[in-house]
């Protein structure tokens, strides 16, 4: 059995998880990174994507929109900027947040805000596959 670590999923409206996990599929901003038990200190940012996090029951989705990674030897911790269990995604969600960023990126001043929004479309298509 692969060892285990704490995982916390936070978002300022609630806490979507806190549950043991064997792996967490983070969306970094620099690259997409596998956090594990014991997996050397990193504190990352992400970028619009699927959070994938594998417990004893399955894995488990999340769309996030941006935020905050801290991995550590005993647990990984997600403070998201916004984030929404797979299950909780329905198309009108998903054409809102697809509405909302490319008005972002049509406004956006620079080539790394009009990425954001192409990262959010691209993920917002991600989950709904």
């Amino acid at each position: 059995m692969a060892e285990m670590m704490q995982f916390d999923l936070v978002s300022p409206e609630r806490r979507l998880a806190s549950v043991q996990a064997s792996e967490v599929q983070i969306p970094g901003a620099e690259g997409d990174f596998t956090a594990m038990a014991l997996h050397a200190p990193v504190i990352t940012t992400l970028r619009p994507g699927v959070l994938k996090v594998v417990t004893p029951s399955g894995t488990d989705e999340y769309l996030v929109t941006g935020g905050f990674a801290e991995v550590g030897a005993a647990g990984t911790s997600v403070l998201a900027e916004r984030a929404y269990a797979k299950a909780d995604v329905t198309p009108e969600l998903l054409e809102d947040l697809i509405k909302e960023a490319n008005m972002q990126r049509d406004a956006a001043n620079t080539d790394m805000a009009a990425k954001y929004a192409d990262d959010l479309v691209a993920a917002s298509t991600q989950i709904s596959a």
